[in-house]
């Protein structure tokens, strides 16, 4: 069973800055990890996504604001959000999907999700 475990959530002014880390208990070669936030009321929506090649994806709203990155030696991803807006605040969850060698999807795994609020 994989588990995806979160941190770094919590409350901040605008402006102000977070970093969400995400740790996997089982590491896989080939992987897309990922962050997917949801605000009350509203589907979830996709943040940012890396790939184990370091190739990165992300959200239009989050562009030039958030950064992501991975550990693949501690099987972490970690999200940087600077210049934080009060429409960041969301429940932001950890994805993980792993590929095969061929680039088939084999798997999906969600963290339980660690809250971000942002308001003065």
């Amino acid at each position: 069973q994989v588990q995806l475990v979160e941190s770094g959530g919590g409350l901040v002014q605008p402006g102000g800055s977070l970093r969400l880390s995400c740790a996997a208990s089982v590491g896989f070669s080939i992987n897309t990890m990922g962050w997917y936030r949801q605000a009350p009321g509203e589907p979830r929506e996709l943040v940012a996504t890396i790939t184990s090649k370091a190739a990165t994806n992300y959200a239009d709203s989050v562009k030039g604001r958030f950064t992501i990155s991975r550990d693949n030696a501690k099987n972490t991803v970690y999200l940087q959000m600077n210049s934080l807006k009060p429409e960041d605040t969301a429940v932001y969850h950890c994805n993980l999907k792993r590929y095969n060698s061929l680039g088939y999807f084999l798997s999906e795994y969600w963290g339980q999700g660690t809250q971000v609020t942002v308001s003065s």
